[in-house]
């Protein structure tokens, strides 16, 4: 009895850990791990102010995009590490899983929903024009055919300027060197987001270029996530649900753009 008695305690014992190995070996998919790092860790190219961009003097990251994101972090429990990357590799960095989320002034669009997830907007933005301030040929979108037109790459800009009948397009690795050679004439025109675009020109101090009162598209922003992390892209649309509710949106909003946010913003 007593051996009998041992060998079924020695099956049942077995039978446990075979039980305990096999769901120890199974794979985690990305969305079953955890979902909650104490480091979110962020991608943007810090070269699109207001958006973003680096404090010459203490290096901080400073802009729209950053308070936006801090203030989401925090109200889910994260802490934020950014990374100063070149835009058209931030979707390249979140399918290799180096960073967790992209925000750049990131125009949502179907072919991006390809490759990655996007939040609820939080900036409904637009492209427009940036001229010399001499220059006043340019006062209509149809203008801008045959013109040599300086954009950032990967950027809608590009996409809106290669769509203009017989223009010249310039790709620039960043939107500075693109404002910088449309004042030395290098260019006759920058495609870019409008928002970014007043920011130029209004800290420029040079009083070289101007915005055209051309507006090429409506347009709404996200904050991108890898493709199929639903449970990291539930908690940037909670968060940014909670600083919408409780005013801090706005007064980031109010901060970086001078004004409040559109109401179809915060509903």
């Amino acid at each position: 009895m007593k051996k009998r008695f041992l060998l079924s305690l020695a099956a049942c014992l077995l039978g446990a850990l075979a039980m305990t190995a096999g769901c120890g070996s199974a794979p985690d998919s990305a969305d079953t791990q955890a979902t909650e790092p104490q480091v979110l860790r962020v991608g943007m190219d810090a070269s699109y102010p207001p958006f973003g961009s680096q404090n010459q003097e203490t290096k901080d990251y400073e802009g729209f995009d950053v308070d936006i994101i801090r203030a989401i972090a925090a109200e889910e429990g994260f802490t934020v590490e950014i990374s100063n990357r070149s835009f058209d590799g931030l979707i390249p960095a979140l399918q290799a899983r180096e960073i967790d989320v992209a925000i750049n002034d990131i125009t949502i669009t179907d072919d991006r929903r390809q490759s990655v997830d996007f939040s609820q907007p939080y900036y409904i933005a637009g492209l427009g024009v940036v001229v010399r301030a001499d220059n006043d040929t340019i006062r209509t979108a149809e203008d801008l055919q045959g013109k040599t037109l300086g954009v950032s790459i990967g950027s809608t800009g590009e996409e809106a300027a290669r769509k203009i009948p017989g223009a010249d397009v310039r790709v620039f690795n960043a939107i500075n060197e693109a404002f910088l050679e449309v004042q030395n004439g290098g260019v006759d025109a920058v495609v870019n987001d409008i928002p970014t675009n007043e920011y130029y020109v209004s800290h420029t101090g040079s009083k070289r270029v101007r915005t055209a009162e051309v507006a090429l598209t409506k347009e709404d922003l996200g904050i991108a996530v890898r493709k199929g992390n639903h449970a990291l892209l539930a908690k940037i649309d909670d968060g940014l649900a909670k600083i919408k509710a409780n005013g801090r949106f706005a007064e980031i909003y109010e901060k970086w753009f001078g004004k409040q946010p559109p109401q179809e913003l915060l509903q």
